[in-house]
């Protein structure tokens, strides 16, 4: 045997190893397609506490090249404002993807606003407390013109309510050994108002109305069973 032909010999098999092992470490079960079916519209009440819809006013909306992307990305999305007897407004945006793949990732806000000409002013991590566990989210301010919009949002990925980026990946990447295919939430709420602190402690009461109207199966879908798990049913 000559020493280029036993060359090629070892290549040959270590490609083909690299090419199996490729294909163990490949997830191919969808989370999704255990779990039971549902549809955002009826999983999110129209009136909780004291705040109901207010069709007035509508949160951001993709540009049309936005749409096609996002369309890709998510199965299911939601947007709706609400007022309470006060007069304040929450508005509440909400993507499902049932694919959180590499390739099929959660479209993040502060991409989603600066496409749409946003300035970004503001961005730091941040914890809600509830009373069905801590809730890591992202604190963000985008300006456009007069408009000024603090907003809180969190991300779960699989089981599990994630901080984006590092965790984000980390999440679906045990997923993936594990030869599973995680599904994935953005929960998203936002308000208009010159004062981000006041508007972040608006939106902590908001979502804490929110997640007390709903039943503990909901509650799993928006938080992961992580944290849900965590509080009361």
């Amino acid at each position: 045997m000559t020493p280029g032909f036993f060359a090629s010999l070892v290549l040959g098999a270590s490609m083909a190893a690299t090419s199996v092992l490729t294909l163990a470490l490949t997830p191919t079960h969808k989370v999704a397609a255990s779990r039971a079916q549902f549809t955002l519209e009826r999983l999110v009440p129209t009136r909780f506490g004291n705040w109901h819809i207010d069709d007035s006013v509508l949160p951001l909306s993709p540009d049309p090249g936005q749409k096609a992307q996002l369309d890709a990305l998510y199965d299911q999305t939601l947007a709706r404002t609400y007022v309470n007897d006060a007069g304040q407004r929450v508005m509440l945006s909400i993507a499902y993807g049932g694919d959180q793949s590499k390739q099929l990732q959660l479209h993040l806000p502060e991409v989603c606003y600066v496409a749409q000409g946003f300035a970004m002013l503001q961005e730091h991590g941040g914890r809600l407390a509830t009373r069905f566990g801590t809730v890591p989210v992202k604190r963000l301010v985008a300006r456009q013109n007069a408009r000024n919009e603090p907003i809180t949002y969190w991300v779960t990925i699989g089981d599990r309510a994630v901080m984006s980026g590092v965790d984000q990946k980390l999440q679906r990447l045990a997923y993936g050994l594990s030869g599973r295919i995680p599904d994935g939430m953005l929960v998203r709420v936002s308000t208009i108002d010159l004062d981000a602190g006041a508007a972040w402690k608006v939106q902590d009461r908001f979502v804490n109305e929110m997640l007390d109207a709903l039943p503990a199966r909901d509650r799993v879908r928006l938080l992961g069973a992580v944290t849900a798990a965590a509080g009361p049913n």
